[in-house]
Formats: C-alpha cells, sequence, structure tokens
C-alpha cells in the first residue's frame, strides 16, 4: 500500500474548503479588505519548526500580515483542548504574532467582534 503525505499546502486548501459556518461568516466580513483596508487570509500555514524532513507547523483560521495578527475561532472543542490551545498561542507568539481568539457565540455582535479585531490589532 502506497501512503502519500499531503502537503501543508494541501492540508489548508482542505480546510478552506470545509470551513466551519462559524468561519464562513467572519470571513464576510474580512474577504476583500473589507476591515480598514486590512488583507486577511484563511487558513495560513506557520511552520515553527523543521526537525530534517519533519516540519511542525499550526494553521491559523485568519492572518493579517499588516496587522501581524492571527485570528482563531473557537467552538465547543476548544473547552476541552485549553492546554492544547495556550502551548499553540505561545508557539505562535514566539514567531512575532498576536492571536486573537473569538468564540463562536461571539460571533452574533458582528460589530463588536470587528472593533475587537482591529483594537487588538492596532493597539
Amino acid at each position: 500500500m502506497n501512503l502519500t503525505w499531503k502537503s501543508i499546502t494541501e492540508i489548508a486548501r482542505e480546510l478552506r474548503k470545509n470551513s466551519t459556518p462559524s468561519e464562513k461568516l467572519l470571513w464576510k466580513h474580512l474577504r476583500k479588505r473589507q476591515l480598514r483596508g486590512y488583507k486577511f487570509l484563511r487558513q495560513k500555514p506557520f511552520v515553527h519548526e523543521q526537525r530534517g524532513k519533519k516540519r511542525y507547523f499550526y494553521i491559523a483560521d485568519f492572518y493579517c500580515a499588516e496587522l501581524k495578527l492571527v485570528i482563531e475561532v473557537d467552538g465547543k472543542i476548544h473547552d476541552f483542548q485549553k492546554e492544547y490551545d495556550y502551548q499553540r498561542d505561545l508557539v505562535l507568539n514566539s514567531l512575532g504574532l498576536k492571536v486573537l481568539r473569538i468564540k463562536n457565540e461571539d460571533l452574533v455582535d458582528m460589530d463588536g467582534v470587528l472593533g475587537r479585531i482591529l483594537e487588538f490589532g492596532e493597539g
């Protein structure tokens, strides 16, 4: 049996194709430089370590290079992986990135969420 490893890019593409409803909702407001002209990307990979041919990476839900800002949209699963998320945030911070976590239920107040993104990113 021939197993092939998916590239990081392929994984990111699959995640973009299978966005959660909450990610799709936020993306409607971030895409095409709608938020104060900032360019956001979806499912942006970050390699944080490489040992030989093995690369260790995280894929951010959203990323703005101008602000060095990662946005994570957190559903209920994140209630059970707080330590993982904490470690992931530390690694992303060590790469010089700010990480803003937004809970799915916060998206009902989209104006408030967009304000938080700007305040956190520009602040």
